[in-house]
Formats: C-alpha cells, structure tokens, sequence
C-alpha cells in the first residue's frame, strides 16, 4: 500500500518540483534577455522534460528498459496529440515560420533518427535491437546540434509581450527555486518508478504499457500545465516551443543518456507507437499548411485530441486481449 502511495505522491512532487525548476530558469533567461521563443524551446523545455529524464535516469539505472523507451515515445505522443491538441483548442496558436521550417523538421527527424536507431533487427538482422551506448552519444551529438541552433536565434530580439507568463525573482530566489525543484524531481522521479514497477508486476501487466501510458502522462503534466496556461494568456511562443523543444530534449537528451547508462533493449511492440510517434510529428507540420497557415485551430487541435483517445484506447485493448 506505501509503494501505491508513494506512487501518487510521487506525480505531485515531480510536478510540482518542475513548476518551480521552470519558474526560477525562464527567470533567470529573461533577466539576461533571452526571447520567449528560446525560453521555450530551451529553458522550459528543458525544464519539462525534467520528469522524464528523472524517470529515464532512475528506468535505465535499474535496468526496467521498458519503461524508459514507453516514458519517452508515449510522452512525445500526448505532447503533440494531447497537450498541443488542448492547447490548440483552447486557443488557436500561431506558430512562427521559424518554428514550421526548423524547430517542427528538427523534432521530425528526432523521431526518424531514433526509429531507425532502435531497430537494429529489422535494417540489418542484428539480434540486438535496442539503444547500444554508441547510439546514446549519436543522439547527444545531435542535441549538441540543435543546442548550437537555439545559441544561433537567442540573439533575436526579445519581444516583451511574449513574456508575461512567469514572473521576476532575484537571482538568488531563482537558484533557491531550481535547486528545490532538481530535488523534488529526483525523489518523485524514484517513487514513480518503483511504483509503476510494482503495480505492473502486481496486475500483471507489462512495464511497456504502464511507460506508454500512466507514467508518460504522469510525466508529461508540466507541459500540460505550461503549454495550456500559455496558451490561455495568448503566449503562443511558450505553448509551441515548449511541446516542439520538450519533444526534441526527450529523444536526442534523455534517451541519449538513458541508452549511454544502460542499453536500451527495444521491444517488437513499441514499433507500432514508434510509428504513432512519427505519425503525429508529420500531422503537425502538414497542418501548418491546412486552414490558416502557420496557425493550429481550434478544429484541428479537437483532431489531435480523439486520435490520442483513440490510440490510448487501441493500447489497453491489445494489452487485455494478450
């Protein structure tokens, strides 16, 4: 019973320990000038996708694989489809050129990259089909990449309006916040992993489908919370650099890390959310040039919103006919 209530208590701290980490370094980047665009691409996408590189960090180390790979590609889907969907519903977001022709085509090629990657059996007949370390430092180099990009557009200049969605603190206040934040993540990080470890083998279902689902919605809360207060206050910058950046961190950062702590064993079964994860990123892209360009309505974030619903359904189905 302690573990199921570590678990849950373990989703609060995480989130809440994000909220701050955001808070205290989206402060600190705009005390040194940084655009709203980069904040979210960077600053709070990093701060975001925090749970997930606790979690994955935590999966890898113990050597539960599964849930590191589902955390990962079961996140990236309910950030496009689901958060970006709401978002989107909420308030029609108009994304920058920028944004259409380098951020979403980045974020496309992650998901490429990492498909093709954790495939091995399949291109080449290899019996190891997985993340190998040397596949980790391929996705960190391309990290490196994008990195290097965000450095290059951080010197545009900063346009205030776009910044009203977090507040000012002192320096110090702000490490104080991100300091307490790292720590909250890391302990909620460690009760969610030992939690979905322990109802998975409890109901007897498999640690994939608890990563694909609870613990990737679990981690994926802060950008819920970020992406769809941002888009209520007309912050489009903050709510589309959030879910593309967080996308983009989880798959070259996090699993590139994960796979360098421990290899990656790649399950047949993922392939087909592999491929929902692809799916999903070239859905963004087309609908950039459906409707109005460059803009994600109200009818098309209700798109994306009952494909997640039907997928999620799809997955517990094939899970209770096993």
């Amino acid at each position: 019973m302690l573990t199921y209530i570590l678990f849950v208590l373990g989703f609060i701290i995480l989130i809440k320990g994000a909220d701050l980490l955001v808070d205290g370094a989206s402060s600190i980047a705009k005390k040194l000038g940084v655009s709203a665009l980069v904040i979210g691409l960077t600053i709070v996408a990093f701060g975001t996708s925090a749970p997930e590189l606790i979690v994955n960090i935590l999966a890898s180390t113990n050597g539960n694989t599964d849930i590191a790979i589902g955390n990962i590609v079961g996140s990236n889907i309910v950030n496009i489809l689901f958060i970006l969907g709401l978002s989107a519903f909420i308030f029609p977001l108009a994304v920058k050129r920028n944004t259409v022709w380098k951020e979403i085509p980045i974020a496309f090629l992650a998901v490429i990259v990492v498909s093709l990657l954790a495939n091995d059996a399949i291109i080449d007949g290899s019996s190891f089909s997985g993340l190998t370390k040397i596949d980790g430092f391929v996705l960190i180099a391309f990290f490196s990449i994008f990195l290097y990009y965000t450095f290059d557009i951080s010197r545009e200049k900063v346009d205030t309006k776009t910044e009203e969605s977090n507040q000012l603190y002192s320096i110090h206040r702000s490490l104080l916040m991100i300091g307490i934040g790292l720590i909250g993540l890391t302990l909620g990080g460690k009760w969610i992993v030992d939690g979905a470890v322990s109802i998975a083998t409890g109901l007897g279902i498999s640690e994939t489908l608890i990563g694909l689902t609870i613990v990737a919605i679990g981690t994926s809360l802060p950008e819920l919370a970020t992406s769809v207060v941002a888009a209520r206050k007309k912050n489009t910058d903050i709510a589309v650099g959030n879910i593309v950046g967080s996308n983009i961190f989880n798959i070259f950062l996090i699993l590139g890390i994960s796979s360098i702590i421990n290899p990656l064993m790649f399950s047949p079964a993922l392939m087909r959310d592999m491929l929902i994860m692809v799916a999903s990123t070239m859905l963004l892209f087309i609908f950039m040039f459906v409707g109005k360009k460059n803009v994600l309505e109200r009818w098309q974030g209700a798109i994306f919103i009952i494909l997640y619903i039907v997928y999620i359904v799809f997955v517990i189905l094939q899970e209770i006919a096993k």
